[in-house]
């Protein structure tokens, strides 16, 4: 019995303008551009910033999470800790620890050099098991 109904329905025809309804693709709206015109509106454009450079200098504009927060104060640099101050310094790579001797490396580098050091022979093991 099941069979016959769906067999029924095969045998409805929709007319296109109901299928244009249904599968037609709306869009939020928004500015809608000109003829001709190229690029973005008017809108689309970068807006001139509101704050003072006096503001801008004394305070980490953006940098509050909090809803009823403010933004944090720019302190000197000496209320800041050391190590924030090397966080950008570049380090050696793998290739450059390994033709400086170990005995005479400092510990942060030779801690450096023993963790990059597995990480590749971990990865050659693998590409070796990949590949038999």
């Amino acid at each position: 019995m099941p069979v016959n109904h769906i067999k029924s329905l095969r045998s409805i025809t929709i007319p296109k303008e109901v299928i244009r309804l249904v599968n037609h693709r709306t869009f939020a709206a928004g500015a809608k551009a000109k003829k001709g015109s190229k690029g973005g509106t008017a809108a689309d454009a970068p807006k001139a910033s509101i704050l003072s450079k006096e503001v801008k200098s004394t305070t980490v504009v953006g940098a509050n999470i909090l809803k009823d927060g403010a933004d944090p104060k720019v302190l000197p640099d000496s209320e800041y800790p050391d190590w924030l101050w090397h966080l950008l310094d570049k380090r050696l790579a793998l290739s450059e620890l390994r033709r400086k001797d170990v005995e005479t490396l400092p510990y942060e580098d030779l801690k450096r050099f023993v963790k990059l050091d597995n990480l590749a022979r971990i990865k050659e093991n693998n590409s070796l098991k990949a590949k038999n």
